[in-house]
């Protein structure tokens, strides 16, 4: 009886410390890189410092790719591409054409777990090169390189171990410097672009 009973604790410790490390390597074990593809909506909030006049800038829908590396797992570097273009007037009756904006972002994220369910949040920097310009009814537009800043927030849904769904939320604090000749001179402006960016999109874990 005593050999039955030694024998049944041993094998009892011998499940148990099995499922504590399995447990331990679920808990530790996650996806170093993932990829999402979006669609997004950027929507400008833009100001501007001419008195008395009003620049707008329109909002466009464009793809979006983001790639994100996990130092652990909770940590995260997330570098987002796309590229947007955006119609440009002044109080809906100066037509200054459009200009292209290539927005590459880098953000530091911290993701929760929650079952199917990972929310995060983040902020980080991000450079906004403009191209593309197109002068509209005025000689010449010349828009300034910048940095500005991003904040973030999403959510994951895990559809399996490789796919998932995702909603994303990103505020961009983006400012640039831009000379408008008019063919009777050259006006410097300083324009405020501040987009909200909403996307919705599929990622895969790697």
């Amino acid at each position: 009886m005593k050999k039955i009973i030694f024998s049944a604790l041993l094998a009892f410790a011998f499940v148990f410390n099995a499922q504590a490390q399995e447990n331990e390597t679920s808990k530790d074990d996650y996806s170093k890189w993932q990829a999402r593809f979006r669609v997004i909506s950027v929507i400008p909030s833009p100001g501007d410092n001419l008195p008395g006049a009003e620049v707008n800038i329109s909002t466009t829908f464009m793809p979006e790719l983001d790639f994100t590396y996990f130092f652990t797992k909770n940590i995260a570097a997330e570098l987002i591409l796309s590229s947007t273009k955006h119609e440009v007037d002044v109080d809906d009756a100066l037509d200054l054409g459009h200009v292209w904006l290539l927005p590459p972002t880098l953000n530091l994220q911290y993701h929760f777990y929650a079952g199917n369910f990972k929310p995060y949040i983040g902020a980080g920097i991000n450079y906004t090169i403009f191209y593309g310009i197109d002068e509209g009814a005025v000689v010449g537009m010349d828009y300034d390189n910048t940095v500005g800043f991003s904040f973030q927030a999403g959510l994951d849904y895990n559809l399996n171990d490789k796919w998932f769904l995702n909603l994303d939320v990103k505020q961009l604090l983006l400012s640039t410097d831009v000379e408008v000749n008019t063919g009777l001179g050259v006006l410097p402006v300083e324009v405020d672009i501040n987009p909200l960016i909403v996307g919705i999109g599929i990622g895969r874990k790697f």
